[in-house]
């Protein structure tokens, strides 16, 4: 059997040290929420290893829900062109919600869902991305809870695909294919 991961270059983000961040982040949330009753909603599919990752290791009361959006499809560039594909199951009218992302890259997948969930009239709505872009951004929007900062290359694993493969990885590394490992 082929090495599956031969188009993975670099490691950027090994195991451990995801996980002391996702830990960190749980705690940033835990401060700023002390009431409880948040309603954490995964953008997926990227974000579903950090988000589980990340309900884990918060100790206060949460609900969870899930909404799934598209601006990639088979490319390592946004098409610009966002999609609602899978919509929350519940009103969160009223509701404390913490958006959890992957990556916030050029920021019009994240625009497109603050517009669509603001729109809603939660009582607050607040974004957490284990890994942001900064130097991609096209629209700047708020990210209350940010993980890394990352060039601008194209990263898979931990929950980051490239046409569906990799999110098995357990660290983050720079897609890479053809290269010389």
């Amino acid at each position: 059997m082929d090495d599956w991961t031969q188009d993975v270059g670099e490691v950027l983000l090994e195991e451990e040290v995801i996980r002391a961040k996702v830990k960190e982040i749980a705690r940033r949330i835990e401060d700023d929420h002390q009431d409880g009753d948040i309603l954490l909603v995964c953008v997926l599919r990227g974000a579903v290893i950090f988000f589980s990752d990340l309900i884990r290791a918060l100790d206060l009361p949460v609900s969870v829900d899930f909404i799934a959006v598209s601006s990639y499809g088979a490319s390592t560039k946004s098409s610009g062109q966002v999609r609602l594909i899978k919509d929350l199951e519940a009103s969160i009218e009223g509701r404390h919600v913490i958006l959890v992302e992957d990556i916030v890259d050029t920021g019009l997948t994240l625009s497109y869902l603050l517009r669509n969930l603001g729109n809603r009239n939660p009582s607050s709505l607040q974004v957490c991305s284990l890994l942001s872009k900064p130097s991609r951004r096209k629209v700047e929007v708020p990210v209350e809870y940010i993980g890394f900062e990352i060039e601008d290359q194209f990263v898979v694993g931990y929950g980051l695909d490239f046409d569906q493969r990799f999110r098995n990885l357990p660290y983050i590394g720079v897609y890479s294919p053809g290269s010389d490992h």
